[in-house]
């Protein structure tokens, strides 16, 4: 059970739970990814052994045709190969996706509160289609100062801003009529420089979630004095009244 804000809280803690919530998702997706991927390394018919056994499929007047043969076992495993493949794809996908928007979403509260916003949420542009979808941020964070953990999340930043060009290089190359033997081979290179892209932005999402506390320090710090001088003015004035 996660310990929300209560509705009456500063906006601020608010915010903290909505990239905290960005974050939760990623995390599942990243669950059901890791899954998806035991399953489907079960059933990959390079390791695995499978039973010869036979058996037959004959007609009925239900359905006619002629008898075949069948090996049950393989064809299990090649079923779930296909299956499990389809899975994969999908967990993998979503699972980018969250953990961008997770990244994206923290990297925009801080820039929010250092412009003098004040969110009660990250906010999300929707993508133009059929099934629309929401567009991720952009991911650099600046301005952190003095923060103790400012240089990983640079290094976070460049490695995830690295392999998000990698990924567009390559769905570039892919997408033409026609591609080079030369071009061919950078498809490969980007594609392998982008492999796990999806774990490079979740990492980078929980450092820049860290960094959003930081940001959150003053905004913090000026909210207890605020409190702690509208309470002090409120005994006075009950002092003053004699109550």
């Amino acid at each position: 059970m996660y310990n929300l804000a209560p509705a009456n809280a500063p906006w601020f803690e608010h915010l903290t739970d909505s990239v905290r919530a960005l974050g939760e998702a990623a995390r599942e997706w990243q669950l059901a990814d890791r899954a998806a991927a035991l399953a489907e390394e079960h059933v990959r018919l390079e390791s695995r052994s499978l039973h010869e056994g036979k058996a037959t499929h004959r007609p009925t007047s239900d359905a006619p045709g002629r008898p075949y043969s069948v090996t049950p076992h393989a064809n299990a495993v090649f079923e779930l190969g296909r299956v499990y493949m389809d899975y994969r794809f999908r967990t993998q996908r979503e699972y980018c996706h969250a953990a961008l928007l997770f990244a994206s979403g923290a990297a925009w509260a801080i820039a929010e509160v250092q412009a003098g916003g004040q969110p009660d949420r990250v906010v999300f542009d929707l993508e133009d289609g059929e099934l629309p979808e929401a567009l991720p941020h952009p991911y650099r964070v600046e301005g952190l100062g003095p923060y103790s953990e400012a240089g990983k999340v640079a290094r976070a930043y460049d490695r995830l801003l690295s392999m998000e060009m990698a990924a567009e290089h390559a769905e570039d190359l892919a997408g033409r009529d026609y591609v080079a033997d030369h071009e061919a081979s950078d498809m490969f290179d980007a594609l392998e420089e982008a492999s796990g892209i999806e774990d490079a932005a979740y990492t980078y999402g929980l450092l820049a979630e860290r960094a959003l506390q930081f940001v959150l320090l003053g905004t913090k710090a000026a909210h207890r004095k605020q409190v702690a001088e509208q309470r002090a003015a409120e005994q006075a004035a009950a002092e003053e009244n004699g109550l």
